[in-house]
């Protein structure tokens, strides 16, 4: 008799920040079970990945989804973006902005690099050089830059330095310039995974959307858990969470819309794509 293989399990990307402990927590944990085979990391190297086929489904930035749309579908009702302050999205400068004249960028991150030359081109008319690097290793060295993006947790801790007088919340600008939230990151599958996975892969994005639904309830706790973790106090990070936006709606679908419409726009990218979206299976009553 031949022994029947074990499906392998869904790989699943996991962003490395505290802003999406909420969904990842409860998979973590088992609270919702699952088997996923996580892969963590900065949103830049989950793109990479998931472009190169090392992963099935994946937390990314909005921004891949807009290069190569033919690639992958939309998780549905999943993203996190923020509708006002994001916190942890933050332009953070010595001199007055417009005064800065080079920007240091993390390599870690894709959208967030993108919205900030869109905003300080289209909205506020400003062009400065932007500079690739590492935020604690040039602060550590003594060569703190003019100004730099920080995003994630290191912005949570760096958004206070004293010699920073000067922020843009790119997520609280966006609002004041749109009306609209503003989606940093989205869930995909590939499409090629899909595929080959079939139902396998609607368990995965239904598991995922349990693990978001158990998140969301509890939020407070997560709070808790940054806390111990050495980010911010408790009633910050509350603050924190109650500003993020995890659904994709009408209105985020909307505010990223009008992203990948100003990109386009600008050149960034060739054309605006339409947001596709992998249809779940209708559940069949045993």
């Amino acid at each position: 008799m031949t022994r029947r293989e074990t499906p392998a399990p869904v790989r699943l990307g996991r962003i490395g920040y505290l802003n999406v402990l909420p969904i990842y927590h409860p998979l973590e944990t088992k609270a919702v079970d699952n088997d996923f085979v996580v892969e963590s990391g900065p949103p830049a190297r989950l793109n990479t990945i998931m472009e190169a086929g090392g992963l099935d489904l994946s937390a990314c930035s909005s921004i891949e989804y807009a290069r190569r749309p033919e690639r992958y579908l939309l998780v549905p009702d999943l993203a996190i973006g923020s509708c006002g302050p994001v916190q942890s999205v933050l332009l953070l400068s010595r001199v007055p902005l417009d005064r800065a004249s080079k920007i240091l960028v993390s390599a870690q991150t894709h959208t967030s690099a993108a919205l900030l030359r869109l905003m300080l081109a289209t909205r506020f008319g400003l062009r400065p050089a932007f500079e690739t690097g590492d935020i604690r290793s040039r602060l550590a060295a003594g060569e703190p830059p003019q100004a730099f993006l920080a995003i994630g947790d290191e912005a949570l801790r760096l958004r206070r330095l004293p010699d920073y007088p000067y922020a843009l919340d790119l997520g609280s600008e966006w609002n004041a310039w749109t009306g609209l939230p503003f989606i940093f990151g989205v869930w995909i599958v590939r499409r090629e995974a899909a595929a080959q996975l079939g139902p396998r892969m609607d368990q995965a994005v239904r598991t995922l959307l349990a693990a978001k639904a158990h998140g969301a309830a509890r939020l407070p706790d997560y709070a808790l858990l940054g806390e111990a973790q050495g980010i911010l106090d408790a009633p910050s990070l509350r603050s924190y969470f109650r500003g993020l936006v995890y659904d994709l709606g009408p209105e985020e679908q909307e505010g990223l819309r009008a992203f990948y419409a100003k990109l386009a726009e600008a050149g960034a990218i060739p054309a605006a794509p339409r947001l596709e979206f992998y249809q779940l299976r209708d559940v069949v009553a045993a």
